[in-house]
Parts: structure tokens; sequence; C-alpha cells
């Protein structure tokens, strides 16, 4: 194949999705749990769990009865079908049933059956997920709440259409960067599941002594009173320390940032109502800044802790139970300092600490190195959507001379 750079050819055309479509609809709404039924014995069901990007994620499956199958069959699945996320953050998802799960059903999902005189389901995949597809969704989700996109909106769609063999030519070049991506996700979920392995036969597993986090670490309380620091940040559970309008679309709405607390890099931060799902970091990306007056700030004296052995236990399950734990009995199930200091933490030796660390960074390293890497074969590939799905770059046939 050759890559030329062309406008809208003769044979490119904009069309609606549903005008290409044989149907478009949407899979089992009403109640569907009233059929879940073993997997021993039922016909397994596609929600949006099942939906990944151009792919299908295998696990996490329901099940329908027979007679519930049967009772739905507008929504059973024919291979080659196109399956939509219609609600949450990942609506818009889309992918195609392969011939393996031809004949299930699903379950509030959008599906698109293509005329495939017309259009490859792929080649709708791929636009659906494609930044022209984006928008369309972000722009179209009805109700403000949830946010549903609809059999309606996916029938609007409107795409830059070629004829089926370029379709074809498309699909089998993204399909190159849509494996990679693939098998770097896999890569990246097997190092993770080494790393938590480590962790816990390093840290939580070792022989080591324990000692209550109080013993090292201390409560700091500054304030912003003369006004110095003006980068506010927030701490999720996923990020870790963030700026709010880069994480939340939003500016702090007070002006006065006097009663913030002082964050300093090295230093930690915790949310006291959200550190029982993860919203707890290490200040690593700026030198400074402030945070709400309702976080904890704390320090840690690294004569007694090596700070990175502490960020790896704190991801460690032993230290997410820990914390879990020490809500119990809270009406609002917020950590204190002083009930978070007095959780016990397994501390060996300083020299121990430091090569358990060493080596859990090294791990914790190359996976970002992986996520890095992943990122950058997205980028590349939205930008070759960009060129392709719209016909600024064409793909001609190979010649049979190659």
């Amino acid at each position: 194949m050759t890559l030329t750079y062309s406008t809208y050819g003769n044979a490119w055309r904009y069309v609606n999705v549903g005008d290409v479509c044989e149907t478009v609809s949407v899979g089992i709404v009403i109640q569907p749990t009233q059929y879940y039924v073993s997997a021993n014995v039922g016909v397994r069901a596609f929600r949006s769990a099942n939906v990944g990007e151009n792919r299908i994620i295998d696990r996490d499956w329901v099940y329908l009865s027979p007679e519930g199958h049967k009772k739905n069959t507008k929504s059973a699945l024919q291979a080659g079908d196109v399956l939509v996320v219609r609600s949450g953050a990942l609506a818009g998802t889309a992918c195609v049933v392969s011939e393996e799960y031809a004949g299930n059903n699903c379950i509030d999902v959008v599906f698109a059956r293509p005329n495939r005189e017309l259009l490859v389901a792929e080649y709708l995949s791929e636009v659906i997920n494609s930044p022209v597809g984006y928008r369309h969704v972000a722009d179209t989700k009805g109700g403000l709440a949830i946010g549903h996109f609809n059999v309606s909106a996916l029938k609007k769609l409107s795409m830059l259409l070629p004829c089926v063999d370029e379709q074809q030519r498309i699909v089998a070049l993204l399909s190159v960067w849509d494996r990679s991506i693939e098998g770097t996700e896999r890569l990246i979920a097997a190092k993770e599941r080494q790393y938590t392995h480590e962790l816990s036969r390093l840290i939580s597993r070792g022989d080591h002594p324990r000692s209550h986090v109080g013993a090292f670490a201390y409560e700091v309380s500054n304030r912003n009173r003369g006004g110095n620091e003006a980068r506010v940040l927030s701490v999720t559970n996923s990020h870790g320390f963030v700026l709010p309008e880069d994480r939340f679309e939003r500016r702090v709405a007070s002006a006065d940032l006097s009663n913030y607390k002082v964050v300093r890099r090295g230093q930690y931060a915790y949310n006291p109502s959200r550190i029982n799902v993860g919203s707890i970091a290490r200040l690593d990306d700026w030198d400074d800044g402030v945070l709400s007056p309702m976080y904890v700030v704390f320090g840690l004296d690294e004569s007694k802790v090596n700070s990175d052995y502490f960020l790896h236990w704190l991801d460690s399950h032993e230290a997410h139970e820990r914390i879990k734990k020490s809500t119990q009995g809270s009406v609002r199930e917020t950590v204190s300092f002083t009930e978070f200091a007095g959780l016990a933490i397994p501390l060996p030796d300083m020299a121990k600490q430091v090569a358990i660390a060493l080596y859990l960074n090294a791990l914790s390293e190359e996976i970002a190195t992986l996520g890095k890497y992943m990122d950058a074969l997205k980028t590349q590939k939205r930008g070759l959507m960009q060129k392709l799905l719209t016909g600024q770059w064409r793909i001609q046939p190979s010649s049979s001379k190659e």
C-alpha cells in the first residue's frame, strides 16, 4: 500500500450512519437483571464493560436465560455488528462483534448493523472512536445528569465514506496501531501484576519488624498567610497531585488562599474523606503548592524511613486494607492524622528499605515507560485517523509488481 496526499476523491461522500446501516438499535434497557442466570445455562450478553476501543473485553460477562434471550431477539447480535457504549465516561467507545460472539445478546449498549455493500464494520468502529466521533458523542449525549448516547444520535453521525476497498485498506493500516496498543496494554498489565506480587513479597510478607507511621511521620500545618503560593493543587486516587483546572476543568473559585495549607516537594498529603479510596500522594512534580484546608499534609523523618519505600508501602494491598479499617466506626469515614499515624508498617533497617525501594522503583519506571510508549502510539494513531478518515491522505492499492 502507498500513502498519497489528496483532496476528497470522487468516491468519497458524506453520509449519516443511519443511511448506510440496515439497523441501528439498543440492547435490553428495562430490567435486564430479571433474565440473569448462570453461565452454564445462559446466553452471553454484552454490557458496556465488554466494549473496548476496537476490541472486545472478554471478562465480567452476564448471561440471559434462553427464555429471556428469545424474548429479546431484536437485540440478538450478528457478526459484524458495531457496539457502542451508551453512557458513562466511556460513552461512544466502539468495537465490532466477531464471529465468536455471533448470537449473543446485549444490554444497554447501542448497536449498528452496517450495509456491507456500502460500509465496512471496522471502518465504522474506527470513525466512532476517532476525534470526529468523540466530538459528536460529546455534543449529542442527551440528559444533563446521565448523559446517554442514544440511537438517534448514532444515526445522525456524519462521516466521509470512501468505497469499500479503500475502507478496507484504511482499516488494515489502522489495525497495525490497534494491535500494538493492545499488545502494550497487555504487557503493562503483566508488569503491574509483577509489581503487585513483588510489593507484597518484599514488604507485606517479608519478615520485618513493625513500626507505627507516627514513629517517623509528622503533620505539617503551614498556612499560606503571606499569599506567596498561588499554585492550587488537588490529590486524586489515580494521578496523585494535579492542578484542578487540568483534571476537573475548573479553577478554584475563591481568590483568598491565605488559609490554604502549603505543601513542599517530597511532602505527602491526603484527603481525609477519600484516603480510603487512595487519595494520598507525595509531591514530586512541583517545588510547592497550596491545598484546601481540609487536606492533611505530613512529612517524613528520612533518617528513620526511606521515602520511596514508604510510597511503595502506601501502594500495597496491606496499606489499603489498614486505611479502610481505620475508617470503621467513623460517621463520615474520615481518617485524621492521629489515626493515620497509628497504622502499623513493616519497617526493616534502612539498608534493606533502600534495596527494596530501588528494585520496586525499577519496576515502576518500566511500567511508566511502557505507559508513555502506549500514549505515543495512541497519539500517532489519532494523527493517522485525522488524515485517513477525512481523505487528506489516500491509501493506494499495492501494485502487482510489489
